[in-house]
């Protein structure tokens, strides 16, 4: 800021600077002014060494320098009558020194005028500085012109390009045909197609919506309008619809261009969905987007994406073809889509050799192209506290738990009891995923405690898939049973560790019954009371469950949890062994990865490979201790 108002000044200051400069230029120092008298003396004594004659109509100027007493040069100015004797007089005497004459009109033509229009200039300066001055004071005043207008920002040359956007190749395609649209619109109009009014990109977060418009941008090298649906809504009413009416009427002006619309579920919401009437800001601006879209005024050439994670509470209005005629689902990224964003997001950082991002991306199922970035800058980040010239795979490791669950808290201590407890709770879910057909696998287990929980499990499932059946949800549910029943089997009591499992296991049940019809309650769906209440929809929306059905969903979650929990007994009491050996070692090794896990299972020791490990450690710093 400070910066823009030295600039501000700085044409200012270069004009008194120019002024100044003609004044020393014509004014220069030490200039005498001789009388007449004074004049014939010095010019009689010939002290006269450089001068200057502007012969005018009545008078003569002569400018020159000649040496005083002190042998000191002077520059004088003196004046003498425009005759013919005295000029050649005063020539005949200059003659020895270097004479020049001087057309005294065409010298003092520029130098009077500007003389006569410095006045003027000074005024003027200062009455544009006086105006910038109340500009400056009375701004917020001046902004009250520009309420109106749109906040949409023209991007510059946008950097991102498809090659930066992994994991989502179907989505690109769907974006490419779009671009070769706007860059060759003959090809289309041949075969009697037209450009895409709206795109609509929603789907879960993290999963690259805005990167892919920018990419779009990017590629298209078209003018690029970005604008977030925040940006429109005031307090006023009527002035998000004025800011769409000058939005479409600059891009108008330079179509064919893009305008991006992040985050648009805050201005597109639904209308009616409040307790209001229809005249509030929000409604209006919707109403107005909707006829710059697809209204009695053809905006051609503009193409409008959009990104959102709640396409449930657009106005229908807003989605049908003509408006968005285009509606792109950016889905979490498979294991191939992770392997590839995985690396776009390592190009710039030095991975040590034993760093498979392949293994890596098979780890991390569930993992948004937003998570996939975060790990690996948390990775570089814990390489950077070790003072590692390279990111091994335990930073990775260690980065992974740190965005599923929050850093280690290692100054935690647990006694003798409570670790134990810990270790065979963690040991449970270890041996259902080992055992147990079609469930999930325990890749890393830990006692460490992490954020809220007193200990770890990295479960994924074996193979992914589009759809899950009812005995991959039951032997999910079973899995997250294990730890609790670990607990009773070998302690005869519980702990309050169990509470994240019951809350997962319950909502799948749940959803088994009242979403996927996979109970004695038939394939029907029931309201299954967990979703978000939409203001003024939902809240007068007749329930389709009635007391008694309410009642029978219970009995019904009920049963496939029970079912689930003597599932988890019987696979625990088959191997208590094998569950004993898992324990014993997270107690005494605290982390255990999946192949750490079957070598414990299989009897064969473990101590190598953590001696390996202490002697390679690096030495914890302050900083390492703190965290």
């Amino acid at each position: 800021m400070q910066k823009n108002r030295i600039l501000s000044f700085l044409p200012y200051l270069i004009v008194i600077l120019a002024v100044m400069s003609l004044f020393t230029m014509n004014n220069p120092g030490r200039t005498s002014q001789l009388s007449y008298k004074e004049f014939q003396t010095v010019l009689k004594e010939e002290k006269i060494t450089k001068s200057a004659l502007s012969i005018g109509d009545n008078i003569t100027t002569v400018r020159g320098v000649y040496k005083d007493k002190d042998d000191k040069s002077v520059t004088f100015t003196s004046t003498i009558p425009s005759t013919s004797a005295s000029i050649e007089e005063t020539i005949e005497k200059l003659e020895d020194s270097e004479l020049s004459i001087v057309d005294a009109e065409a010298s003092n033509l520029f130098i009077d005028t500007l003389i006569s229009l410095i006045p003027f200039l000074f005024m003027g300066g200062l009455a544009i500085w006086m105006v910038n001055r109340m500009n400056g004071a009375g701004s917020a005043n001046n902004k009250a012109f520009e309420f109106s207008r749109s906040r949409a920002r023209l991007e510059g040359k946008v950097r991102v390009r498809f090659t930066d956007v992994a994991g989502c190749d179907e989505e690109k395609q769907e974006m490419a045909e779009v671009i070769d649209y706007l860059k060759y619109p003959k090809k289309f109009e041949k075969m009697g197609a037209r450009i895409p009014k709206g795109i609509l990109l929603c789907g879960h977060l993290g999963t690259g919506k805005t990167l892919l418009a920018q990419a779009c941008a990017g590629e298209a090298n078209v003018p690029f309008y970005s604008i977030s649906g925040s940006d429109f809504v005031e307090m006023f009413v009527g002035v998000g619809a004025s800011r769409v009416r000058d939005m479409f009427k600059k891009a108008q002006q330079t179509a064919p261009c893009i305008i991006f619309i992040d985050e648009i579920d805050a201005v597109g919401r639904q209308r009616g969905a409040g307790f209001g009437g229809g005249h509030d800001e929000r409604e209006q601006t919707l109403n107005q987007l909707l006829v710059e879209m697809d209204g009695m005024n053809d905006n051609s050439g503009i193409v409008v994406i959009a990104a959102t994670n709640r396409p449930d509470v657009l106005d229908p209005a807003l989605l049908r073809a003509g408006r968005f005629d285009r509606q792109i689902t950016v889905s979490l990224p498979d294991r191939n889509g992770r392997e590839a964003i995985l690396r776009v997001h390592a190009r710039n950082k030095p991975f040590a050799s034993d760093v498979d991002l392949g293994a890596l991306a098979k780890r991390t199922p569930g993992f948004s192209g937003a998570d996939l970035e975060n790990v690996l800058n948390e990775a570089a980040i814990l390489a950077v506290r070790h003072h590692s010239d390279e990111i091994h795979l335990a930073h990775v490791d260690e980065a992974i738990d740190r965005v599923m669950m929050g850093p280690a808290k290692v100054s935690r201590t647990y006694d003798d009891k409570t670790k134990k407890l810990v270790a065979y709770h963690e040991s449970g879910h270890a041996i259902i995923g080992l055992y147990l057909e079609n469930s999930v696998v325990v890749q890393k287990v830990t006692i460490i405690p992490r954020g809220q929980a007193g200990g770890y499990n990295l479960m994924t499932p074996k193979e992914e898939k589009m759809m899950n059946t009812r005995n991959d949800l039951l032997a999910t549910i079973t899995s997250y049973m294990g730890g609790r029943t670990a607990e009773e089997l070998f302690f005869d009591d519980v702990t309050t560790g169990a509470v994240n499992d019951f809350e997962r296991a319950t909502n799948i049940a749940r959803d088994m019954v009242t979403l996927y019809g996979m109970s004695d309650l038939g394939p029907i769906k029931y309201d299954s009371g967990n979703e978000n209440v939409f203001l003024g929809r939902d809240y007068n929306s007749p329930s389709n469950v009635s007391g008694q059905v309410a009642f029978e969903i219970d009995q019904e979650v009920r049963k496939i949890v029970n079912e689930c929990h003597d599932k988890a007994k019987e696979v625990i009491n088959a191997h208590r062994t094998e569950l004993e050996r898992i324990a014993e070692a997270l107690m005494e090794y605290e982390t255990l990865t999946a192949e750490q896990i079957q070598k414990v299972v299989n009897g064969e020791s473990i101590a190598e490979e953590f001696a390996y490990k202490k002697e390679a450690a690096p030495a914890e710093t302050p900083a390492d201790t703190q965290a």
